[in-house]
């Protein structure tokens, strides 16, 4: 029995209802619990802000498409080395860093739980060896199903329960943990040189839109009973005028689920554009944001882009060809049979560029403009929009207008009629905070259930602390101490063991993988379905019983079962 008492804890925990009390917080065995004994570890944190452990709810930080943007860029690894310390592995790079740096970057930063944005199921192995390879996070990862024949046939046919059962197979297959739809029929048309523009589009070659790939996942989606809802990365990334692609992807999700969302639109703020060309682009954050105020079924992610270097990776393929024409720099694409693609480019984004301006205003817009911060979460599509270290600057940004204004100020002065953050005085506190970053995106991923993104009774031990006395400060005008105190905890605490303290990595492993696996009635099971082992043995270049990822690809894992209702 392991004990640990955290004496005079300046706690903010939104789900608890707990807003800057100092209290003791009591962990045994890597729960929380009312009360240890004696002989309990103590740590006083001296009345410096404590949260439950960070969630990032969409980040890129194993698989192949992560691996292929490491060696296509050897400038990028030669920044952020470190060297082997004790129990520490070396590190390097900056934009897509190795695995233990990722991993030990967000535990200094206080993260103890990532969801991996895109898995493609056919390179699944490859995704579950770099999870083993980042030791101190939980992980999960959404499966990609945008590109899926079968799917796309049985949503051709009409046929939900055949799409849930077809889901349910791939997720158990490859031990995933959510379903998630890339430019829902756009990768798949780029196999053949196409793309479609918007919800409306037929695929090529299948005769279904993306608004019916979508709306039929999520009905899907809710008969398997799946802890997070459908995970969608809208069509028409990127371009002048997509705001109303977005709106009307979102007016496709039904309201099928009272306990979450039945939609997560994820990296929003590359699908808020106005305008007809990059001439003329501007934000469009205020009409998506009235969107989600009027729609709770719905939750989305920032995609905050910060202007610097980084590397753009997606299994949109189509937008990625797109970028390099605009960017004429080193590029790849990548087909996966039957499923979907990818690409990688790298890119700078300028503050003295006007659209890149534009870019970062409209993430924090739509983070300031939507009233519920448990329906707008953190995240910079990491590393698309930013490399995750840059959330410290992002919170204070939410947190402090005179430090937004300052910002501003650095723009191009054609920035501002293009923009609406100016005339926003709106400044976030500390429960919104710890709403975006930790409550709102356990509850988003179907993750409180289990203990994570809350500090009450009985939830997992995932603890930060700060060296910060939110008290003593006042985030708007002292925004540097925000940003100085939240890029090293004074103690990272994972499953109720110190994982880092000022910036020290003192474990090599705590860790599990979340992944689901859903029950249907057994006549309906993939596995037993003939017309799908034909075609599957027909058309993909491996065999059906070499598919599966073996339970040796997830020695430290936690299986959720769920009981789908047909």
């Amino acid at each position: 029995m392991s004990e640990l008492l955290i004496r005079h804890a300046c706690v903010v925990d939104p789900v608890n209802r707990i807003s800057g009390e100092i209290m003791d917080l009591a962990v045994r065995d890597g729960r929380i619990v009312e009360s240890v004994s004696d002989r309990a570890e103590v740590i006083d944190a001296q009345g410096f802000l404590t949260m439950a452990g960070g969630i990032d709810s969409h980040t890129h930080i194993c698989g192949t498409k992560v691996n292929f943007g490491r060696y296509m860029s050897p400038e990028d690894m030669r920044a952020g080395r470190t060297l082997k310390k004790g129990q520490m592995h070396s590190t390097s790079g900056y934009s897509v860093p190795t695995t233990y740096g990722n991993s030990y970057r967000y535990a200094t930063m206080g993260y103890t739980a990532v969801l991996e944005g895109a898995m493609a199921p056919l390179e699944a192995r490859h995704t579950h060896e770099e999870f083993m390879a980042t030791p101190l996070q939980d992980t999960m990862a959404n499966v990609l199903f945008d590109g899926n024949w079968p799917v796309m046939e049985a949503v051709r046919d009409r046929d939900v329960k055949r799409v849930a059962a077809i889901v349910a197979w791939v997720l158990t297959a490859v031990k995933g943990f959510a379903i998630k739809i890339t430019n829902p029929g756009g990768t798949e048309a780029w196999g053949w040189g196409k793309n479609v523009t918007c919800i409306r589009d037929p695929v090529p070659y299948f005769e279904v839109t993306p608004a019916e790939i979508i709306e039929t996942l999520i009905r899907a989606n809710e008969i398997l009973r799946l802890p997070h809802s459908v995970h969608l990365h809208c069509n028409n990334l990127g371009t002048p005028g997509n705001y109303s692609c977005t709106i009307g992807s979102m007016d496709v999700a039904p309201d099928l689920n009272k306990e979450r969302q039945s939609l997560y639109v994820t990296h929003v703020q590359f699908h808020s554009y106005g305008g007809t060309s990059w001439k003329d682009i501007n934000s469009k954050a205020h009409v998506v944001a009235d969107a989600v105020n009027r729609k709770p079924h719905i939750v989305i992610d920032m995609g905050q882009m910060m202007f610097g270097k980084t590397t753009t990776m997606t299994a949109d393929g189509p937008m990625e060809f797109n970028l390099y024409k605009l960017h004429h720099n080193k590029w790849s694409n990548h087909d996966v049979e039957l499923e979907t693609g990818s690409g990688i480019i790298p890119v700078y984004y300028s503050r003295k560029s006007i659209v890149n301006s534009v870019m970062w205003a409209i993430g924090l817009e739509l983070a300031l403009l939507i009233k519920n911060p448990e329906q707008c979460l953190l995240a910079t599509d990491n590393p698309n929009g930013s490399p995750f270290v840059k959330y410290p600057e992002i919170i204070a940004l939410l947190m402090s207008n005179p430090y937004r204004q300052a910002e501003i100020a650095t723009l191009p002065p054609e920035t501002e009629s293009r923009i609406s953050l100016p005339a926003i005085d709106r400044e976030l506190d500390w429960n919104e905070i710890a709403m975006m970053t930790r409550a709102g995106q356990g509850r988003a991923l179907g993750l409180r259930k289990l203990g994570r993104g809350h500090l009450g009774l009985g939830a997992i031990a995932d603890i930060a602390i700060y060296p910060l006395s939110i008290g003593a400060i006042d985030p708007s005008k002292e925004y540097t101490r925000v940003i100085e105190a939240l890029r090293l905890t004074r103690y990272t605490i994972k499953n109720g063991k110190v994982i880092a303290r000022d910036g020290e990595i003192l474990s090599n492993r705590n860790k599990t993988t979340i992944w689901v696996r859903p029950k249907i009635p057994e006549q309906h099971r993939m596995d037993h379905d003939p017309d799908f082992i034909r075609n599957f043995e027909r058309y993909y270049t491996v065999r059906m019983s070499n598919y599966p990822v073996q339970e040796a690809y997830v020695p430290e894992s936690t299986c959720i079962e769920t009981e789908a209702v047909w």
